[in-house]
């Protein structure tokens, strides 16, 4: 009955959206399902169809969870009613936040917060 479904819009429907608005919007997603999903440019592509999507208000038994990620990404998409330039510039928000976040907090950071101190 349910469809596969994650808590927040997962990379790996991408590559499906390259052909839901023009020219543009699909050389974006072209290039963005080229890269690992933890790219920055990919996080930000998921940071933005997170935002587009209302991913953040989904529930689990809700119809648009029913149907899975894929096809509300779709629909969001094709509903959407401004430009693609206004998905670009969404993108482009989103990498800024990405990349302002890894810049006040690095990996190397993350990591030693996340790795116990030895006790000598």
């Amino acid at each position: 009955m349910y469809a596969d479904n994650e808590l927040l819009f997962p990379p790996y429907v991408i590559p499906m959206l390259a052909n839901s608005r023009g020219k543009d919007w699909a050389s974006l997603v072209e290039r963005v399902a080229q890269l690992p999903d933890d790219h920055p440019e990919s996080l930000a592509f998921s940071l933005m169809m997170i935002r587009l999507d209302g991913c953040m208000t989904c529930e689990t038994d809700s119809y648009r969870a029913m149907r899975g990620c894929s096809a509300c990404a779709l629909q969001t998409l094709r509903r959407h009613k401004a430009s693609d330039a206004d998905l670009l510039q969404r993108y482009d928000k989103a990498l800024s936040d990405v990349e302002s976040h890894l810049a006040k907090r690095p990996q190397e950071s993350i990591l030693l917060e996340l790795v116990p101190a030895e006790v000598s």
